[in-house]
């Protein structure tokens, strides 16, 4: 048996978890845990699955048969789509998958990420009274790719700035050529994340004032480099913490509505 083998855990009536690797900390754990207790939510556990290889899911799959749902981080977004019987629209369309639910032996994926920041995006909108014109993504990672659907759903029109020069993205020199097109501001690189504090995207923040507005998908720092460049020019910022929780919550929801509903969603 691996490591991730707990017999203890057979006891638990539903089974919820975390799959990835390495998991030296979890959010994921902490906000169900707290969950659990705080709603007096009974018989239900979450655990962190450290798989050194996805071709180990199967195995951890027949390891628990209480299993109801798991989360899915670095580095098995996309290749755990190949062990997946199904796809929601998002994750389909996002081609990462980071919530399983799981139903005997079917398993269906979705990335709750999409609502996360699809949601935390408009009240951050809304509270400030903004319809962009135009937004610009920095990064192109796994995280670009559920803002690119989310800004596609909300008909805002986008460029991606890349370090590496690309035919569909822009450099950080033409960027910074004509800052003032890009109203929205949105880092989904781990820039700034802790403990690296002081990195921050290469940006003309001289440029920049009132009329942008930032959001930056790191959580931890609060208040990012990024997000402190812009509160010194006067520019509404947000991070990703409430991006974090919705997405924590959609996944909840997911893992408990009943198969024929989530067909239809």
């Amino acid at each position: 048996m691996h490591d991730f083998f707990d017999p203890t855990l057979l006891s638990i009536s539903k089974l919820y978890g975390l799959i990835g690797y390495p998991l030296s900390h979890s959010f994921s754990r902490k906000y169900f845990t707290e969950k659990f207790a705080r709603e007096q939510i009974t018989g239900c556990q979450y655990e962190l699955f450290p798989i050194e290889s996805i071709d180990l899911l199967p195995e951890l799959l027949d390891s628990f048969s209480n299993l109801q749902g798991l989360n899915v981080t670095i580095p098995y977004k996309q290749q755990v789509i190949p062990f997946l019987s199904s796809l929601d629209e998002g994750a389909a369309a996002v081609g990462a998958v980071n919530v399983i639910k799981v139903e005997g032996k079917q398993l269906k994926g979705y990335n709750s990420d999409v609502y996360g920041f699809e949601t935390s995006l408009q009240s951050f909108l809304k509270e400030h009274h903004a319809q962009p014109e135009h937004a610009l993504i920095l990064g192109t990672g796994g995280a670009a790719k559920a803002v690119k659907f989310v800004l596609q759903r909300l008909n805002i029109p986008f460029s991606i700035a890349s370090r590496q020069p690309q035919a569909d993205h822009l450099s950080y020199e033409e960027i910074n050529a004509q800052i003032e097109a890009f109203p929205l501001i949105i880092n989904t690189t781990p820039l700034g994340m802790s403990p690296n504090l002081e990195a921050c995207p290469a940006l003309n923040y001289a440029e920049m004032g009132s009329g942008h507005l930032f959001y930056d998908l790191v959580y931890n720092p609060e208040i990012t480099a990024f997000m402190k460049q812009g509160l010194a020019k006067g520019i509404p910022v947000k991070n990703g913490l409430e991006m974090l929780y919705g997405q924590a919550e959609k996944a909840w929801e997911i893992w408990n509505t009943p198969a024929d509903l989530t067909a239809k969603r």
